[in-house]
């Protein structure tokens, strides 16, 4: 966790209530590591307007901020993707990899964060039963038989109810990145 994680929690928080200081501070604190962040990959004037709607972005999605999660891995996961259509806009072929993360924050776990805060959304579709199912099977490692006695249901229910479960989310991110990219068409 980096040194100011917690003093940028605070200051969000403080943001979220309504304290127009803290997010002053918020900010500040933050432009200097995006323009860090954006001048070892952009040149000087890209770097400056991908800070600017970054801040932005950040501003405008303040409300999405899951308090219970780091709030560096929800600023980097906004500013990676501020740079992904920063090259896009410009036709450069660039990969940003996840774990240039501690690149702005210099915090190793963001991209683990990330993941688990998506899996956790992902699987919060679900209903209960079978997010257990998932969850005990696919991320936790348990058998099949186990989880079939846990349940109390036939070991091919189980396998049927999982495989039901991953398909139906697999069909949600679909839909869900069909409709991100024609909001970003629409965008520009």
């Amino acid at each position: 966790m980096i040194a100011q994680e917690a003093q940028y929690r605070e200051w969000m928080l403080q943001t979220l209530m309504g304290d127009a200081a803290a997010y002053r501070k918020l900010l500040e604190g933050l432009t200097r590591h995006l323009r860090s962040y954006y001048a070892r990959r952009l040149d000087p004037a890209a770097a400056e307007d991908a800070v600017q709607e970054t801040l932005i972005a950040i501003h405008t999605r303040r409300a999405t901020y899951d308090s219970r999660l780091p709030f560096t891995a929800w600023v980097y996961g906004i500013a990676r993707y501020k740079l992904i259509d920063e090259y896009r806009r410009h036709k450069r072929r660039a990969t940003v990899p996840l774990d240039e993360a501690a690149d702005l924050f210099g915090h190793d776990e963001a991209e683990e964060t990330i993941a688990r805060r998506d899996v956790a959304k992902l699987l919060d579709r679900l209903p209960p039963a079978k997010r257990q199912l998932v969850k005990d099977i696919k991320l936790e490692g348990v058998s099949v038989a186990d989880a079939a006695k846990r349940t109390g249901m036939s070991e091919s229910s189980v396998k049927v109810t999982v495989h039901r479960a991953l398909k139906s989310l697999s069909e949600d991110l679909r839909a869900k990145d069909l409709h991100d990219r024609e909001d970003r068409d629409a965008d520009r």
